[in-house]
């Protein structure tokens, strides 16, 4: 899972226009302004990057979350069941609806995605690891058995890894398909079908109306979506301001404040399921001694930050954010300049001892993450602690982090988390379950304790059974990992802050996809 919504600042408006802007900003084609590369992986098996914002217009679930609700809804699944204390489960799918390949969904299509997505085994395919058998009952009857409980409801409203598409859209293998998806070709059954991709490119991506969707065109809806790369957010804001794009994900906090006043411009303030994570080397180097981590989680002046990202970022509790199970209140961190000392102190570094010195990666053109830094630096600066930070692309990044010499990794990796799906197991088993060197993905405080695993595996079949349970061993979780094993501080939730055009009616900010529009949903104003 990589970053999204970065943002970098400066910029002029380049010449070239996107699809609108030729148009009134009530034009059928809705304007989406990513900062960063849209596509990285076409395979709706694999995808696990930004490529989110677009696949949900193209592909879809058998179930979405509601964030008011907390509940997961029909969407390819119009109803479903659950028996034998969650371990079957079973989903009636919808009539009448096709992939972008004109063949008709059915229970053995829907089957044969998700087990090639199982089989596949890339991104979040974990998701679907309770799954033990999938029966296709009758057209229309898709049937679940499990090894363990767990609320598959949700697991299929999953981000990533749930989308159902035509495994059969080409003649040949499985690698046979994926080499057709990475040509920029889709099997979906969302309102949206690929128009263009142009990699690398200014618009990348265009994206057209299905006209044989299930759900219709009747009444007013955008007939396109046009996805246009601009890395500076002054640019995104004077695109916006100039009505030639509909949605910008993200601006700077001054930037964010003259769209609230704007004339032709809204804005929208949601909390989210995203934070930002600092993990700790605990494997190597320096920060292998625990005194030492825990006194960098004492030196960040929280609060300080917060202030400085005026409105983006919320305290955070613990690991898991508010509106998820496993949320715990109360944990909320505080700066402690003098405990931190002390504890340098102990470990032979600080003021009047060694030099610490620390090596920090986190996400080129990202301001919020850049503040940090820049706080983090000149705290640390005054206990003795030298930092040194590498502003990085996120491929390069985390290649630095699975590096197989751990001499060559980080002690300090900076990045965003958010759920697979609404639920709190995705920071548990990918972020802090161990693994094997060779196999490095997410874990990159290289934590490694056989109890906490022990208890991580646990996890799925308490939330899907006792909630109070589950809440319990979140929290005795939660402060293992970060109060005894110090793996990890965690100084903010997001918020998420939008700028979008006034002709845009409808939109609602759903936290379980991170920076999705749902295009369809939207209206554009006549």
């Amino acid at each position: 899972m990589v970053l999204t919504a970065t943002a970098c600042a400066g910029g002029q408006v380049r010449g070239s226009q996107s699809p609108a802007a030729s148009g009134a900003p009530t034009d059928a084609t809705f304007v989406y302004v990513p900062n960063l590369e849209v596509v990285t992986e076409w395979d709706p098996a694999s995808s696990y990057s930004n490529e989110i914002i677009a696949m949900h217009n193209i592909y879809e679930t058998l179930t979405r979350y509601n964030p008011q609700t907390k509940k997961a809804e029909p969407l390819l699944a119009t109803s479903w069941t659950s028996s034998d204390e969650g371990k079957k489960w079973t989903f009636t799918l919808r009539q009448g609806v096709t992939f972008h390949t004109g063949k008709p969904l059915d229970a053995k299509a829907a089957k044969a995605a998700i087990e090639r997505t199982k089989k596949i085994g890339d991104g979040a395919a974990y998701i679907w690891d309770a799954v033990d058998k999938i029966e296709a009952k009758d057209d229309f009857t898709l049937e679940f058995k499990l090894k363990y409980p767990v609320p598959l409801d949700l697991v299929a409203s999953s981000g990533y890894a749930a989308f159902i598409y035509d495994t059969t859209a080409v003649d040949g293998d499985s690698d046979d398909l994926k080499k057709w998806f990475n040509e920029g070709n889709d099997a979906g059954t969302g309102p949206y079908t690929v128009e263009s991709w142009r990699k690398g490119e200014e618009v990348e991506l265009t994206l057209k109306a299905y006209d044989q969707y299930w759900g219709g065109w009747d009444g007013p809806h955008y007939k396109k979506v046009s996805y246009r790369v601009t890395p500076e957010i002054t640019t995104a804001w004077q695109l916006l301001q100039r009505g030639e794009v509909s949605f910008v994900p993200r601006l700077n906090p001054q930037l964010f404040a003259q769209a609230g006043s704007a004339e032709n411009v809204q804005t929208s303030q949601t909390p989210s399921f995203q934070n930002l994570l600092l993990l700790f080397n605990t494997a190597s180097g320096p920060l292998k001694d625990v005194r030492l981590r825990k006194a960098i989680q004492k030196a960040i002046d929280y609060d300080g930050l917060l202030a400085a990202l005026q409105g983006s970022g919320v305290a955070a509790s613990g690991f898991v954010p508010e509106g998820l199970l496993g949320h715990v209140p109360g944990r909320t961190p505080k700066q402690d300049l003098a405990g931190a000392e002390a504890l340098l102190k102990e470990a032979g570094y600080g003021p009047g001892g060694k030099q610490l010195e620390l090596e920090l990666t986190y996400a080129q053109g990202d301001n919020d993450q850049q503040v940090l830094v820049t706080l983090l630096s000149s705290t640390l600066d005054k206990l003795n602690v030298k930092l040194s930070a590498k502003a990085l692309q996120w491929n390069t990044q985390w290649d630095q982090g699975k590096a197989k010499d751990p001499e060559k990794r980080q002690d300090i990796f900076v990045m965003y988390w958010w759920p697979d799906y609404a639920d709190a197991y995705s920071w548990f088993f990918n972020v802090f379950r161990s693994t094997p060197d060779d196999q490095i993905s997410f874990n990159l405080s290289y934590l490694k304790d056989k109890k906490v695993d022990e208890a991580i595996d646990g996890l799925p079949e308490l939330m899907a059974t006792d909630p109070a349970a589950a809440e319990k061993a979140a929290a005795e979780l939660q402060a293992k990992i970060i109060d005894e094993h110090a793996a990890v501080a965690v100084p903010y939730v997001v918020n998420y802050q939008r700028a979008y055009a006034k002709s845009v009616q409808g939109y609602v900010d759903n936290p379980a996809y991170p920076n999705v529009v749902f295009v369809y949903d939207l209206k554009p104003a006549a």
